[in-house]
């Protein structure tokens, strides 16, 4: 196709939700091979919709009330369903915000990538892992979606769209979730595949620098969704939004939770663990920062923390006392008392649930408050994360990732816990709502006396909200201590290569 020849083109697209509300209104985009657009607007402004459009495939419920979507030359919502799913098939791949939701974690690495190759060989599979510097020693490919990283399972997850050699590559937010290093490996790669390959490529990204650098053009949208009422918003007072508690009784000079000794090994391969002797200590009321490569092993050493991750050796202690290794051998409250925030909150959502049921059950569960409070709990909990409170009758699939991310804090949230870890949470929102949310979560720490763990690749971001940093390399625990120490005098090479990335701390 030559590049003058537009590959899509969207003229004045309107979409609607079933209630009436505009999710995308006007919206117009044209994209030419070997060019690489970027979308960019707050969250819930249909980045997401207006990539989905081009798919033919609208989030469920949503109509096209007007407009055109046209890829390489034909009507998208003209195309009978057999035609739309070969054009997804053979010329136009998609990669979501989520894309651990999008691989079956039944299947491991070499499957996924020999399902949609035309070249099954090892050599290809390689290659491809290779393309999105993901290189393989022989151990990654027989791992299934669960033992990877957020980072490596984003990366799987490009490395099967490119499998199917496409002429149109859609990618939501690509770069969330990455370390700088890799982050900046993957923007290089994504203008080399649009150059060498002429691929016509689109991404949403809330990465100013990001899109500044990579990006022929930029189409900036705007929300649909109506703002929180000042009075109650994300940066108002919470006295009222949230139960007041006192400080923990137990003694200062035990941590809140004591992790030590950590071993956690996936597969029979128990001679290679992903985790080894990994410890992490959190005083109460601290606010504890993780950082490490993508695949050093900070996810797994989370989800090990709160059960969802057995473990090989090791011991977890949540106010000294000692935890099973998984939650069925774990009390009600020990499981309120810890909650984790996953990294992508479309896969921890209950898709038949309402986002006012969602966050209703822990308040239930728990006992928070008293069913007839339920409601305006609910509310409130919407208001801190910055969300109206009409989003309670809503679900998982008619939110953008960033209000399905809030939503996901806010469930956590009711719980009332006094560890809450967040891993990545502001990876997918944009850089106001992302410092607004952070901002309440450091109150909300002071407040309640409730102990916050922060997984990030964004340095600067754990630099300022933290008290102490654990430094994760290679499943190993390298470097810990003080934030201002450990950035400032970094004396391992893992901490120094991280602070040495163009958005790191140097």
């Amino acid at each position: 196709m030559p590049a003058t020849t537009p590959a899509a083109r969207v003229t004045d697209l309107t979409v609607a939700a079933p209630d009436g509300r505009t999710l995308l209104q006007g919206a117009r985009l044209t994209l030419r091979p070997g060019r690489l657009v970027a979308l960019t607007g707050p969250s819930g402004s249909g980045k997401t919709t207006l990539l989905r459009a081009l798919t033919g495939l609208l989030p469920p419920g949503t109509e096209h009330t007007s407009g055109r979507v046209e890829v390489l030359g034909s009507d998208v919502f003209a195309l009978s369903e057999r035609e739309l799913r070969a054009l997804r098939r053979e010329r136009l791949a998609y990669v979501g915000q989520d894309p651990g939701s999008g691989l079956n974690p039944r299947m491991r690495v070499r499957s996924l990538l020999r399902e949609l190759s035309d070249d099954r060989t090892p050599e290809a599979v390689r290659a491809l892992l290779a393309e999105v510097r993901l290189p393989d020693a022989g151990r990654l490919v027989t791992r299934r979606p669960a033992a990877l990283s957020g980072g490596q399972q984003r990366r799987v997850a490009l490395a099967r769209a490119l499998a199917r050699r496409p002429r149109i590559l859609l990618l939501d937010e690509p770069t969330a979730g990455l370390h700088p290093e890799l982050r900046d490996a993957i923007s290089e790669l994504l203008r080399h595949l649009t150059r060498e390959h002429q691929l016509a490529v689109a991404l949403s990204c809330h990465d100013p620098e990001l899109v500044e650098r990579i990006a022929d053009e930029v189409v900036e949208l705007r929300t649909q969704v109506p703002r929180p009422r000042s009075s109650r918003a994300i940066d108002a007072p919470t006295e009222d939004l949230v139960e007041r508690r006192p400080h923990k009784t137990g003694s200062a000079d035990v941590p809140v939770l004591d992790v030590c000794d950590l071993r956690v090994t996936f597969g029979r391969r128990s001679d290679v663990p992903t985790l080894d002797s990994v410890s992490l200590t959190v005083a109460r009321g601290s606010a504890t920062g993780i950082v490490g490569a993508s695949g050093s092993g900070k996810t797994t050493l989370v989800r090990a923390v709160v059960g969802l991750q057995p473990m090989t050796a090791g011991t977890i202690r949540l106010d000294g006392v000692p935890l099973s290794t998984g939650l069925r051998g774990r009390s009600r409250e020990q499981r309120r008392r810890i909650q984790l925030v996953t990294q992508n909150p479309l896969g921890a959502l209950n898709p038949s649930r309402t986002v006012g049921a969602a966050l209703g059950r822990p308040l239930r569960l728990h006992r928070r408050c008293a069913s007839g409070e339920v409601p305006a709990r609910v509310a409130g909990l919407l208001e801190q994360v910055g969300l109206p409170p009409e989003f309670a009758s809503r679900y998982p699939h008619e939110l953008s990732g960033g209000q399905r991310q809030r939503v996901a804090i806010a469930r956590a949230l009711a719980a009332d816990p006094d560890v809450l870890i967040c891993d990545e949470v502001t990876s997918a929102l944009d850089s106001a709502t992302a410092e607004a949310v952070m901002d309440l979560l450091v109150r909300l720490r002071k407040e309640r006396g409730m102990a916050l763990v922060l997984i990030s690749h964004d340095l600067p971001l754990i630099a300022d909200r933290t008290d102490t940093v654990t430094v994760l390399d290679a499943g190993l625990t390298v470097e810990t201590g003080p934030t201002a120490t450990v950035f400032t005098t970094p004396s391992h090479s893992a901490t120094r290569a991280l602070l040495r990335t163009p958005a790191g701390m140097a």
